[in-house]
This record gives C-alpha cells, sequence and structure tokens, in this order.
C-alpha cells in the first residue's frame, strides 16, 4: 500500500504514485512519454508528438462549453535526479521512495519529482475525469525542461492552437507567477597537464558533504553553500603553508542544482600531513560558523587512499586554484523594481577532471538580457585569464510580466472568491518554459501557479500535500470560467 493512497484527491495522487516508479531523469524521458501517449490511447483521446519528443493530448470542451478558447495545461516530463552519496540509488530504475510525515511528502534521500511530477499528474487527471465542466484543453508535456529546456526551444509550431496557456511548474500556493528570469550555461575547459608522483607522499582524499544545496534560481538568494567554492578556499587557504599536489577535483552536477558535495584527491609529504588536516580542520570550523544559520550540518571528512600514481603539475594546479577561486557564484544584483527579486545571478554548478582537462559548467540567470550577457562576458574574461577555453549555449528568454492578462485578471478573481484572499502577483528568478513558449506562439496569454515544493533538485525536496488539492480546485475552476 503507498503512503499517498488515500490522499484526496485520490486520483491525482494514483497518478503521482505512478509518475514515481517511471525514470524520467532529463534527456532520459523516453518511459515516461511512453507511458503519457498509452495514456491518450486507453481513453480514446487525440494526441501528437513532435519530434524532440514533445506530447500534446487534446481533450475537448465538455457539454455545452465546446467553443470557449482552448486552455493549454503545460508541465515538464523530466526530474532532476539528485541523490545523496550515502543512498543506493538507481533513478534509471528503482521506483522513488515516498516518505509522508504530516502533510509533507518527500522521498528517501533522494529528489522526489514533484517539480514537475505534480503538475503531470494534475493535467492527467483532468484529462481522464469526464465528470468534469470545462473548456477545450490541449495539455502539452515538454521534454528535458530541467537540462536546458530544449523540450520547449524544440516545439514545432503546429503542436499547439491555444492561446491561453497554465504553466503548472511553480512552487507556492497562494502566488500567481507572471513572469521570470531568462539565462544560459557556460562550459570552462582548461588544459591541465600531469606529472608523476615521486618522493614519500602519502595521498588523502578530503571530501565536503552536508550542504543543503537545492535549486540554483528559486534557492540563491538563500547563500547557501557552495561545496566546489568551499573545497577551493580551504585548498587556497592551505598552498601558503604546505606543499601538496591535486590529482582530482569534483563536485556538483546538475546545472540548476547547488553543488551540495564536493571532493578532492591530493598527495602531500608525510611529515606534513597531519598539520596539513589541522589546518583544514580549522577552517572548515570557521567556515561552519558562518554558514550555519542556514548550512548546519557542513562538514569535511578525511580518508587515507592508496598512493596515487600522477598529479596535476605545478602550473595547472596554481592556474586551477585560481580560476575555481575567482570564478563567482551567487547573486550578483537584486531587482531596481521589483522588492526582494534577484535579478541576476550564477551557480557554479560542476568541476570534474578527465585525462588532460578540467572542466566546469556555470548557469547564469537574469530578469534581464543585456545583464544576462554581461554576466557572462565576465565570467568569460575570467576564464580566459587562466587560459582557460569557454562555450557558451544559446541563452533562453526571460518572461516579462503583462499585469493587463486577461487570464491573470480571471485567475485572481476566482481564487479570492474561493480562499478568501487576494493572492499574491510575482515574478520569479528561476526559469520557466512560458518565456520561449511565449516567443514561439505570438499572443499566448499566460500564468504560472502550483503547490507548494519546497527545496526542489536536492534530496530535501518536499511538496505540501494540502496544497495540491487546494491547487487543483483552482484549476478546475479557471477551465471553467473561461
Amino acid at each position: 500500500m503507498s503512503v499517498i493512497e488515500n490522499i484526496e484527491p485520490k486520483l491525482v495522487w494514483k497518478h503521482f504514485d505512478e509518475l514515481r516508479k517511471i525514470p524520467r531523469c532529463s534527456k532520459k524521458e523516453e518511459k515516461i512519454r511512453e507511458y503519457i501517449v498509452d495514456f491518450a490511447k486507453k481513453h480514446n483521446l487525440e494526441y501528437k508528438v513532435d519530434k524532440s519528443g514533445n506530447v500534446v493530448i487534446i481533450k475537448p470542451g465538455s457539454h455545452g462549453m465546446e467553443k470557449k478558447p482552448i486552455v493549454i495545461l503545460q508541465g515538464h516530463m523530466d526530474m532532476v535526479c539528485e541523490k545523496n552519496s550515502d543512498v543506493d540509488f538507481d533513478f534509471l530504475k528503482d521506483p522513488i521512495k515516498l516518505k509522508l510525515k504530516g502533510d509533507v511528502l518527500s522521498a528517501d534521500g533522494t529528489t522526489l519529482g514533484a517539480d514537475n511530477g505534480i503538475g503531470l499528474a494534475m493535467s492527467l487527471t483532468i484529462l481522464e475525469d469526464n465528470k468534469l465542466k470545462h473548456c477545450p484543453i490541449e495539455a502539452l508535456f515538454t521534454i528535458d525542461e530541467e537540462s536546458g529546456l530544449t523540450g520547449a526551444f524544440a516545439l514545432e509550431s503546429d503542436m499547439l492552437k491555444g492561446r491561453i496557456l497554465l504553466n503548472l511548474d511553480s512552487e507556492d500556493f497562494g502566488i500567481i507567477t507572471v513572469g521570470c528570469a531568462g539565462g544560459g550555461d557556460s562550459k570552462i575547459t582548461l588544459s591541465v597537464k600531469n606529472q608523476p608522483i615521486n618522493g614519500s607522499l602519502e595521498s588523502l582524499a578530503i571530501k565536503i558533504s552536508g550542504l543543503r544545496g537545492g535549486h540554483s534560481g528559486v534557492d540563491i538568494h538563500e547563500q547557501r553553500g557552495n561545496a566546489i567554492k568551499l573545497l577551493t578556499r580551504m585548498l587556497w587557504k592551505a598552498r601558503d603553508y604546505y606543499k601538496y599536489h591535486i590529482t582530482e577535483i569534483k563536485g556538483g552536477d546538475k546545472h540548476n542544482a547547488i553543488p551540495r558535495e564536493a571532493y578532492a584527491k591530493i598527495s602531500i609529504d608525510k611529515s606534513e600531513k597531519d598539520n596539513f588536516i589541522s589546518t583544514l580542520k580549522s577552517e572548515e570550523e570557521e567556515i561552519l560558523e558562518e554558514l550555519k544559520p542556514i548550512d548546519p550540518k557542513f562538514k569535511v571528512d578525511f580518508e587515507n587512499i592508496d598512493k596515487l600514481k600522477t598529479t596535476l603539475s605545478d602550473d595547472s594546479q596554481s592556474r586551477l586554484l585560481n580560476l575555481l577561486h575567482s570564478l563567482p557564484h551567487g547573486v550578483d544584483k537584486m531587482s531596481y523594481d521589483i522588492p526582494d527579486l534577484v535579478e541576476t545571478s550564477t551557480n557554479l554548478a560542476s568541476i570534474s577532471i578527465n585525462d588532460n582537462f578540467a572542466t566546469m559548467n556555470m548557469s547564469t540567470r537574469s530578469s534581464i538580457k543585456s545583464a544576462l550577457q554581461d554576466f557572462r562576458d565576465r565570467i568569460h574574461a575570467t576564464a580566459e585569464l587562466s587560459g582557460a577555453n569557454v562555450e557558451e549555449d544559446k541563452p533562453y528568454p526571460g518572461w516579462k510580466p503583462n499585469l493587463d492578462s486577461n487570464i491573470l485578471k480571471i485567475s485572481q478573481k476566482i481564487f479570492k472568491e474561493i480562499y478568501g484572499n487576494d493572492p499574491k502577483v510575482e515574478a520569479i528568478h528561476a526559469g520557466l518554459e512560458c518565456g520561449i513558449i511565449g516567443e514561439k506562439f505570438p499572443g499566448m496569454d499566460m500564468i504560472s501557479i502550483g503547490p507548494t515544493i519546497k527545496y526542489p533538485h536536492s534530496p530535501e525536496e518536499k511538496v505540501h500535500v494540502r496544497t495540491v488539492e487546494k491547487t487543483y480546485k483552482y484549476i478546475l475552476k479557471i477551465l471553467e470560467s473561461v
């Protein structure tokens, strides 16, 4: 028996219970797409699949509402697949393990997939339930939102007829999102040289863990610790006192997740090892004191390992540490126009060393196109100072708020009728597919809504169960009223 079997609305949770069993990491959406297409066939609903793998399911309006405007229900099929390093879990075959405590549903050491699984489950429920009163519906399920919004970019022009869109990928019940940041990624590659290890050196692994991580847009303003930056800080300080040799640095994974863990493998003279560890432990204490209000479980572990055979050359090690220490992370500017909104930020998302190259990935966001480009240019310049190569992807557009939107006015009115108070209307620093869809389909009138989901993109991800029922009720009323 599933822990969510008897939660209302039961059909929504039934669909989510099925979704948690289906592999759907970004770029691996084959099985979830097959599930959605089979669903359409089972319920005799017209569907389309474009060349990139996006799916649209079409449901006519209920009796008497056939000629109402079409409303698009939109969500993405993929999820961020993150887990704690001590958790034995394979996202390609293992069903997500659910934990329900009071009103909070979470997973056991992994991401939950509520982002955007709850949105998918609500769309599927609306498509299935023939007792509902609603306008014509196009349910759009996009691929690969989390790793670059490539599904939205590739969405073909004949996939949608509607010009009213409810994006179901927001994460705060009671808030109507009407705008979002644009963004783009930078891949930095630094050429490094390796050399054999000589002398009476001993090898050591240094691991940072216990950080909360989180969504690099939604959570960036909280100034949570970045494991890569903190590891670099410790190694930088130690180089003033000790001659050590780096063989490997690795940390982070997803471009839109703040790195929670990182490790380095180093070699050092046996006579200096204990003092080296002591210096890093002192730095650990100072960092913990700084981070305690937001990341109280930060810790550093040391482990003796088999003697390493090669290490970075002195010049390569110096250039890599300089680069990692100087690359920015976090909030760059706050909005002048909207209180408490981050305007521009970046996430140092990952670092790895393979063969003769160190590769770093940065994810930068801004609600202002020119500010986004300027920050990416600064990252480019910083990398070039270290002799690194920079590849930049095509930035995705932001979504400019339209406070005169008709669907916004309808949704505000309905929310107050149901819940007795006005919803908040906000723009967010995270990226949503609305900006891309709005560019592709001129005249699209859009809002984004959803239940309360905390700490997406991390194993802390959780959804507040009662807000799912409230959001679903809200969506149904909108579909009746358009």
